[in-house]
């Protein structure tokens, strides 16, 4: 029997930052480790008075970086939008927060359960002004806002069902991005993961719906929980560049280099050091552990000088280079371009990670006060 429905609803998300594995990830099977941070999304989900002034919306949503009370409505399976001729642009701006809803719902109905009318409001503390830190934003407030509308709808999710919704309402808008982030933003803490086919998941729920998609062996598909590093200090910096995933990865989809054997070449070294990172994460190798993101950095260095995408920017750059000049290691943090950059020191060393941050603060790199988040998800 399922639980009743709740009045509200609320769920916060954590962020996520890459360790390694950065661009091969994005191909089914290849591995990358993960840390959830905490920095978080929250998604507070409540019902609404359809009889109240409403222009017959069935679902009102409202975000701190956009737009307020957006009134939509549903239509065959999907959201659109009320009384409005910029759906479009609209959209757009809440474009992951509605996949989610639409995909919750698809479960609902599939499950014979009732749309509920609900009002929708997003809150993120990843961002900087409107400025995003580069701490997976689109992923943790996809996580968040499907945990809030299932629970709101009557639905208990597992850690695994709610990744695997997430992962199908993100794959709707962008089949190329990896999951990763929502991977983090579900389980927390540090982790092992691979991403599953899209195209296969997006065919396979066109094919036979949401419930019965989410409960399939998905090809390329793992995720593990790894222990936290011995001895290491995680320590972030902020460039205050923003830079876009997407458009970083669709740079590289574009270009000659897939397929080639220099692209065979990077995600075969890739697949290797991260492999080779995960066994010390497991057997506690601190020195271990450090080659291995070193190496990631290196190789993140040579395929930015032959495709010239831009992974590291001046910032970055000097980033990594305070954190080696004191025997620690660091690399750009996800696609580069912008964003975060991190860095492992040792955790006992208090005077080297002072200065760390000292000398990132003056070549204009704002260490950010981060540590992991041992849950991805909180009520």
């Amino acid at each position: 029997m399922r639980p009743p429905p709740q009045r509200t609803v609320v769920r916060r998300a954590a962020g996520k930052l890459f360790v390694a594995g950065e661009y091969a990830v994005v191909d089914p099977g290849n591995p990358a480790i993960l840390v959830a941070v905490d920095r978080y999304i929250t998604v507070t989900v409540s019902g609404i008075d359809t009889d109240a002034g409403s222009d017959g919306a069935a679902v009102m949503i409202s975000t701190d970086l956009g737009p307020q009370d957006v009134p939509w409505r549903w239509h065959e399976g999907r959201l659109v939008l009320c009384g409005a001729d910029e759906e479009g642009r609209v959209r757009g701006a809440l474009a992951h927060v509605v996949s989610a809803i639409e995909t919750v719902g698809g479960l609902l109905t599939e499950r014979g359960l009732p749309l509920p009318a609900l009002g929708v409001s997003v809150s993120s503390g990843l961002h900087d002004n409107g400025r995003k830190y580069g701490l997976g934003s689109s992923g943790a407030v996809t996580v968040a806002a499907v945990d809030a509308v299932a629970a709101f709808g009557g639905l208990e999710l597992s850690a695994d069902e709610r990744y695997r919704l997430a992962l199908l309402a993100t794959a709707r808008i962008d089949p190329k991005g990896s999951g990763g982030d929502l991977a983090a933003s579900t389980w927390g803490g540090w982790i092992a993961y691979q991403a599953p086919d899209r195209a296969f998941v997006l065919d396979l729920a066109r094919r036979v719906g949401v419930d019965r998609t989410i409960g399939a062996p998905w090809p390329g598909h793992e995720v593990r929980r790894l222990p936290a590093p011995d001895g290491l200090s995680l320590e972030v910096g902020w460039t205050g560049e923003p830079a876009s995933t997407a458009s970083l990865v669709s740079d590289l989809h574009r270009k000659t280099w897939r397929g080639s054997a220099s692209h065979q070449k990077f995600v075969e070294t890739s697949n290797g050091l991260v492999r080779a990172a995960v066994t010390a994460f497991e057997a506690g190798d601190r020195q271990g552990l450090l080659d291995q993101i070193r190496a990631a950095r290196h190789e993140l260095a040579r395929l930015d000088d032959e495709v010239g995408l831009g992974i590291f920017t001046t910032k970055l750059t000097r980033l990594c280079a305070a954190a080696e000049a004191v025997g620690g290691a660091a690399k750009p943090s996800g696609a580069g371009g912008g964003d975060c950059g991190i860095a492992l020191l040792d955790a006992k060393a208090s005077g080297d990670i002072s200065h760390v941050r000292q000398r990132w603060a003056t070549a204009g790199v704002l260490p950010l006060p981060i540590r992991p988040a041992l849950e991805g998800i909180e009520e």
